[in-house]
């Protein structure tokens, strides 16, 4: 290995990270995934999974997966359009269209790839996409691999997309216009007007600030600018609404056009999915490369999230037990001073703001037995680093209650 060319594109950045307490190392876990795991040997709660509803653990679900994978092996030898589609990958399509309340839905390997291969397949170089600025990395990668125009909009700020959709239109209409001149002065036939093409996307929820979306006015404004509406709900899937169907039922309102989700988090299992109109899906199986060029997941995979799934269908009061968490560790963090958001999510995001304090309190709470990861840039801006504490629907409210104390004591202490 030439490690002085290694070095070249490597050193600088890394020395850069350490320098400037953003240096990423991985945390090994020798339990698995629940709401207390077992860290270097010593017992610790778990106050920073997406597996909301705990579900990794239900003996049922295991036992479902491990029966899948006897009868459908390991792997699925494929992509889904050659010889990897199995019965579990079409039953799990089936239902997710039904939970979601929509025609179809189509399955893919990660949430990650929902969104690129989505966001890539229905924009291109002449189209306009309308991002707000606290979108999920998997977002903004899919608007570059897509090539279209895009205007970022102050986060949740409804007025501020309003805005950048007039400008996109402005600038259009324009452009078209004087194509359209230059066309006409070189005496050339007459050029077919190309209409305005528009994206809005956004997270359901967003994933360091567990704020929501206003999905109702998303829709008004869609709807009065004649532009498409996708969201991803990657953290409202299992978590928002009575039942867990997300940010629609929370809302109490109509679907977005495009809405994207994984099967990672709340589900327990591995996988992402866009639930939509047949006409949506159809063009995905045909348009979208993160489906098309990709060995299927595993169908024991599938079939897992089938079953986790419908386990969130049959017992909504997991998603209740859920919720009430939430308020009670809210309530126990503001009883002792702190300042967190009235979140309707999973997610609390505490600030602290340094990054180095961030890490140290952190570190702290993981030798007390609270795992609470410190967020740090370029997850979110510079100066805003945070503690993100995501619930389960099986802690405790003793445990809840102890982990809040040791949270407000350790901040508090901490310079």
């Amino acid at each position: 290995m030439n490690e002085r060319i290694l070095d070249f594109f490597t050193k600088d950045a890394l020395e850069a990270a350490r320098a400037n307490n953003t240096y990423r190392t991985l945390r090994h876990i020798s339990s698995p995934e629940a709401s207390h795991v077992t860290i270097a040997g010593k017992d610790t709660v778990l106050l920073a999974s997406n597996s909301y509803l705990d579900l990794a653990n239900v003996p049922e679900l295991k036992q479902a997966m491990a029966d899948a994978v006897l009868e459908w092996g390991t792997g699925s030898g494929g992509a889904r359009l050659t010889t990897g589609n199995k019965t579990p990958h079409d039953e799990l399509e089936e239902f997710i269209a039904k939970f979601k309340g929509e025609e179809a839905a189509i399955a893919f390997n990660t949430g990650y790839m929902a969104n690129v291969g989505t966001i890539s397949a229905l924009c291109g170089k002449n189209d306009f996409i309308f991002s707000d600025e606290l979108n999920h990395a998997s977002i903004i990668d899919g608007i570059r691999l897509s090539r279209a125009k895009c205007f970022v909009y102050k986060h949740n700020d409804m007025a501020d997309l309003e805005r950048a959709i007039e400008a996109a239109k402005a600038e259009f209409f324009a452009q078209s216009a004087s194509a359209s001149a230059a066309l006409n002065d070189a005496g050339n036939a007459k050029q077919v007007a190309r209409p305005f093409r528009g994206l809005i996307v956004t997270d359901a929820v967003f994933s360091m600030d567990g704020d929501l979306a206003n999905l109702p006015e998303l829709l008004r404004i869609a709807k009065a600018h004649g532009v498409l509406l996708m969201i991803d709900e990657a953290h409202a899937t299992g978590v928002l609404g009575r039942t867990g169907r997300g940010l629609a039922e929370h809302y109490n309102c109509e679907h977005a056009d495009v809405t994207v989700g994984t099967l990672s988090k709340a589900v327990a299992a591995e996988g992402g999915f866009v639930a939509g109109s047949k006409q949506l899906i159809e063009f995905l199986k045909n348009k979208s490369r993160s489906f098309i060029f990709t060995t299927a997941m595993a169908p024991a995979v599938a079939a897992a999230a089938l079953r986790n799934l419908q386990f969130i269908d049959a017992h909504p009061e997991r998603v209740q037990q859920l919720r009430d968490n939430v308020k009670f560790f809210c309530d126990a963090l503001r009883l002792h001073g702190l300042q967190v958001p009235q979140t309707e999510s999973a997610i609390i995001p505490i600030i602290i703001g340094d990054e180095a304090k961030a890490l140290r309190i952190s570190e702290t709470l993981q030798n007390e037995g609270v795992l609470i990861p410190a967020i740090r840039y370029p997850t979110v801006a510079k100066g805003q680093a945070r503690l993100r504490a995501s619930l389960m629907a099986t802690h405790t409210k003793e445990e809840l209650q102890t982990a809040a104390t040791a949270i407000a004591q350790i901040i508090k202490s901490t310079n």
